[in-house]
């Protein structure tokens, strides 16, 4: 007796030709568009871990190539590493720095925080080094309307700092996708010397309702979740004399 199969899950095999359609002017039969630049230039992404995500791959715009230089050119990867400190306080300074840099979307991220074997994974890719992390947001996020922004950073186990933050913007595929706001989870590991070596990424809706909604906005709150709320302003006051002198001598 053959199998039936829901209309949900018809949908969802159906989605890699529809976005494929989508990201080339929604002409079901088109030849893909592939830059031919792009197709030269080496992804920093090492394993694709969804298989709709590395379809998408193909169909990467090069817009965030387009600035004459990068703003990532002036950050310098060798950089010194922080001193190891306690998590607590390795939480605050990641916390405003988030806040200011938004580096989940820009890329703008300070590699003294990391481990030279940092790794990096979500439900949808992995990579590692900071550096490739770093260029791949930046390509990946439309740099004039995408947002990262931190909620809050916290302690989450002895060795873990989660970051709970909103996404919202737009991605560089095809003629460009806008984000539904979501809430994301970054959970950070962080080794023996204190230097985070592994970033997870978990999202509070499941990656069908993310891509339902890119691509048919009319479906969001009908089928697909609501966005989430907008983020309050944060302020963060200035750190203490007393923790400034001991910044001094841990050489941070």
């Amino acid at each position: 007796k053959p199998r039936k199969t829901s209309p949900a899950m018809t949908l969802f095999k159906l989605l890699p030709w529809l976005l494929i359609s989508h990201s080339t002017g929604f002409q079901p039969f088109a030849k893909p568009r592939i830059s031919t630049r792009l197709q030269e230039k080496e992804s920093p992404v090492e394993e694709y871990r969804n298989p709709l995500t590395s379809v998408l791959s193909n169909f990467m715009s090069d817009e965030s190539m387009k600035v004459e230089q990068s703003p990532l050119d002036t950050i310098d990867f060798n950089a010194p590493k922080i001193r190891k400190m306690p998590l607590n306080q390795l939480a605050s300074k990641i916390d405003q720095e988030l806040y200011e840099k938004e580096w989940f979307v820009t890329g703008n991220v300070n590699p003294s925080y990391f481990s030279d074997d940092f790794e990096f994974q979500d439900p949808d890719v992995q990579l590692t080094g900071i550096e490739d992390y770093a260029k791949g947001v930046f390509k990946l996020f439309d740099q004039e309307t995408s947002r990262a922004e931190i909620m809050s950073t916290e302690v989450t186990a002895e060795d873990t700092l989660t970051v709970t933050w909103r996404l919202s913007g737009k991605v560089n595929i095809g003629p460009g996708l806008a984000i539904k706001p979501y809430i994301c989870y970054s959970d950070l590991k962080v080794n023996k010397d204190g230097l985070i070596c592994f970033q997870e990424d978990r999202f509070d809706i499941p990656s069908w309702d993310i891509l339902l909604s890119a691509l048919f906005p009319f479906l969001i709150g009908k089928v697909t979740a609501l966005p989430a709320p907008p983020v309050a302003k944060r302020t963060f006051s200035d750190d203490s004399p007393f923790d400034k002198l001991i910044d001094m001598f841990r050489g941070s």
